[in-house]
């Protein structure tokens, strides 16, 4: 048989990774951001998915056969990977004179086209590097360029069942797209069901954002991520409060995943406790 044929239509994942049932209440779906080989481990401990990295498992740069040796170890992994990061790498320039929107469209075919395959539903646009725009360019232009590039790439995710979240990252890693508030006037603007705002709550402890933000925007977020604001910790390492951008969530009637993006110290021994801090704050 041939292998890439075999592994190239979506219909092996219909929603994702046959008999796993989808978590159900508040933040019920939680998952880690980190390779799918700890899937066993994480599964352990409770977790329901795992959030991998587009240039590291989608492989949009790379060979079918490489994929296609990915996709059958996400095969054979105890949960599944739903959700993928790091979409550009930071030479694929979104905005500035050396903007390179025609390149990545045609890397973006590739990555939502392998995301429908491998039951990938969401892909997080963050790359800080790839939308940072050039000192001295004019930030409006900035703007519509990338305005413009979510635009074309709508289409393209909605035809492989993938949603592109925006992801707003704090002013030390970005000046573009820093605030909640930000990317939710980017995704209006946009205006397609297929891209749509991921809430980052380490981002937005670091830059003091008020939970308002996920009130004002919340029909449009799709996504969460979460660290503590000390080191970009795994929560429950300092102890830190997330209660009022939960209270925030749960009047929005947030229904979808949350993906713990921190600094591991010792995954094994801290993944439990992560989990539990969580679950314990979103009561």
């Amino acid at each position: 048989m041939n292998t890439t044929l075999a592994l190239s239509g979506a219909v092996l994942f219909p929603g994702g990774i046959p008999g796993r049932q989808k978590p159900k209440g508040f933040l019920a779906d939680i998952g880690v951001c980190t390779s799918v080989t700890n899937s066993e481990l994480l599964a352990g401990f409770g977790y329901s998915y795992i959030e991998e990295n587009v240039q590291q498992f989608l492989v949009p740069e790379k060979s079918e056969e490489e994929f296609n040796g990915l996709l059958k170890i996400a095969r054979n992994a105890k949960i599944p990977v739903t959700v993928c990061n790091s979409f550009l790498p930071g030479t694929y320039k979104c905005v500035g004179p050396d903007a390179v929107p025609g390149k990545i469209l045609e890397y973006a075919e590739t990555a939502f086209r392998r995301a429908g395959i491998s039951g990938v539903k969401i892909i997080v646009f963050g790359s800080g590097r790839a939308r940072q725009i050039p000192d001295g360019f004019p930030v409006e232009d900035a703007r519509l360029q990338f305005i413009n590039l979510c635009s074309q790439m709508a289409p393209v995710a909605a035809k492989y069942g993938v949603t592109l979240v925006i992801e707003p990252l704090n002013k030390k890693e970005c000046n573009f797209l820093t605030s909640v508030s930000e990317g939710g006037e980017i995704v209006k603007d946009v205006n397609h069901p297929n891209v749509r705002l991921l809430a980052d709550i380490y981002h937005m402890k670091m830059d003091d954002e008020d939970p308002g933000s996920i009130l004002n925007y919340g029909s449009l977020i799709r996504h969460i991520h979460i660290a503590e604001k000390e080191g970009r910790a795994a929560p429950g390492k300092h102890g830190e409060d997330f209660r009022e951008y939960f209270e925030a969530l749960k009047k929005i009637k947030y229904k979808g995943r949350i993906s713990v993006e921190c600094h591991w110290e010792d995954m094994n021994s801290q993944a439990m406790t992560a989990i539990n801090t969580i679950k314990k704050q979103a009561l």
